[in-house]
Formats: structure tokens, sequence, C-alpha cells
């Protein structure tokens, strides 16, 4: 399932709504290092991908910034593992 990911900047996270429900991966930035605080997606909507596409989304916008980051979400934690192409945006 592709989705349409926005920026809020102003509430510090990258959302979609997806079928009404609100998904977000939210951040707060430290200096260089971006920490993905949490992501969010309704029951409902679980298992559809976009948790990732959410996650994707801030690691891109990190690297476009040349942030660092530091997952403190576990769902965050698990996709950069997962996605060894985003293991160099890891704050050390």
């Amino acid at each position: 399932m592709n989705i349409e990911v926005q920026h809020n900047s102003g509430a510090s996270r990258f959302e979609a709504l997806v079928e009404d429900q609100l998904c977000a991966s939210s951040y707060r930035i430290y200096g260089k290092v971006m920490m993905l605080t949490h992501t969010g997606v309704p029951h409902a909507l679980r298992g559809r991908g976009i948790a990732a596409q959410l996650v994707q989304a801030a690691l891109d916008h990190a690297r476009a910034l040349g942030l660092k980051v530091r997952p403190d979400c576990s769902y965050a934690e698990a996709y950069i593992e997962r996605h060894p192409e985003t293991q160099d945006l890891l704050n050390d």
C-alpha cells in the first residue's frame, strides 16, 4: 500500500491520513541528531507497511539535512536494523 506521507514540521512528525485515521512518526531534533520518538498506526491499519513508509520518510529527511538518527522508537530501531542501507545514519 503506497500512502502520501506529509512532513508536519510544526508537530515534529511525518504523517499520513489513511482511511480517515492519522498515522504518524514523531521526532525531535537536538543539534545535528534527529531522535525518532514514536511511530503509531491505528490497530485496524497495521500490517500494511504504513509505519515503514513513515519511518523511511523521516530517515530520508534526516539524510537530506545531514542529520544523524537516534531511534528511541522500537519500531524505528527495528526498521533500521532490517535495512542496512539506513544504518549509516545512526548516531554513534
